[in-house]
């Protein structure tokens, strides 16, 4: 059988453990990137670290930012009385992409999966409520992604916001069952985002 040279294996382990990358697509870029000039994969690297080191999570919504906190929590100018329930920092660059929102974020983390050992402890949910509560929040978002675990997640938050004074609202029409919003087109986002039902 044959066998890459040691470093060239160890970068396409390396790359394939990135959730989408499989083993194909980790040669196609570990052969690229031992083909591109020194000072380009250099400047690789650096990017890599400094994307790493130089970003956090916002003590607030829990987006990734060089700030904290965040440039949207910080924005005076934006709808503070709305906030919009995501589940990965990724999922708002898809929406702010979509330009039709302009409220507030809370980014849970992930989402409740039993079979992945992920409990309401485990992600973003605790503060919820008292951030609600402190920030006057009269509309709530829920724009989860469509799946089994989505959906677990988003019963979860209206049984627990339910106590509270406050409308809350799911991303309506247009995202299929088992999609992301990250791979969703952005007039579908904007439309799921205007159609939005209320829950409570």
């Amino acid at each position: 059988m044959y066998r890459y040279p040691k470093p060239l294996q160890n970068l396409i382990n390396k790359l394939s453990r990135i959730p989408g990358v499989g083993k194909k697509t980790a040669q196609r870029i570990a052969f690229h990137i031992i083909n591109m000039k020194p000072e380009d994969v250099r400047d690789l690297a650096d990017s890599i670290l400094k994307a790493r080191s130089r970003t956090k999570s916002c003590s607030i919504c829990h987006n990734i930012s060089e700030t904290d906190p965040c440039h949207i929590c910080s924005d005076r100018t934006r709808e503070g009385d709305r906030l919009c329930i995501v589940e990965k920092p990724i999922d708002v660059a898809a929406i702010e992409s979509a330009g039709v929102y302009r409220g507030k974020y809370h980014v849970l983390g992930g989402v409740i999966s039993a079979s992945q050992g992920v409990g309401p402890e485990n992600l973003h949910i605790a503060d919820l409520k008292d951030r609600i509560k402190r920030e006057g929040i009269k509309e709530v978002i829920i724009a989860l992604n469509p799946t089994h675990e989505g959906e677990i997640t988003s019963h979860y938050i209206v049984s627990l916001l339910s106590p509270l004074k406050v409308t809350i609202t799911r991303i309506g029409i247009g995202l299929p069952i088992g999609g992301s919003l990250e791979y969703t087109d952005l007039v579908t986002i904007g439309e799921a985002l205007r159609a939005r039902k209320k829950i409570k």
